[in-house]
């Protein structure tokens, strides 16, 4: 499903249509259109940025050649979207039994916490 992402570079808000990747080994950034997901080690840019991006000395910049343009929602998106909202809806639909609470006094995790006991109780 389509997400919108925006520019890597602080305070930057626009959306993001390019992506920059280093290529250590040759001592190259390559910036190209927008990633298909989010990668750890690249960085999302917008039109400006995109265009505007220089290299340390002695690395050279590979840039797309053309516009970059925004991601455009395909109906595969809109299609999930729809099946998703129409499923969360869902009137019928068995609800996650929530984990159970340890008793009085005893240790237990619920979730990413954890219940341990005061320094009175054991």
């Amino acid at each position: 499903m389509l997400s919108v992402r925006r520019c890597s570079r602080t305070g930057c808000t626009e959306l993001a249509v390019a992506t920059l990747t280093y290529v250590y080994a040759d001592s190259t950034a390559v910036v190209g259109p927008l990633a298909t997901q989010a990668e750890p080690h690249s960085y999302d840019l917008c039109t400006a940025h995109a265009h505007r991006l220089t290299a340390p000395r002695g690395w050279e910049v590979v840039r797309f050649e053309g516009e970059f343009a925004p991601p455009q929602p395909t109906a595969d998106d809109l299609t999930a979207l729809a099946e998703a909202v129409r499923e969360a809806g869902r009137a019928d639909r068995p609800l996650d039994p929530s984990p159970p609470v340890p008793a009085q006094g005893g240790t237990g995790r619920r979730g990413h916490l954890r219940v341990l006991p005061g320094s009175g109780e054991g």
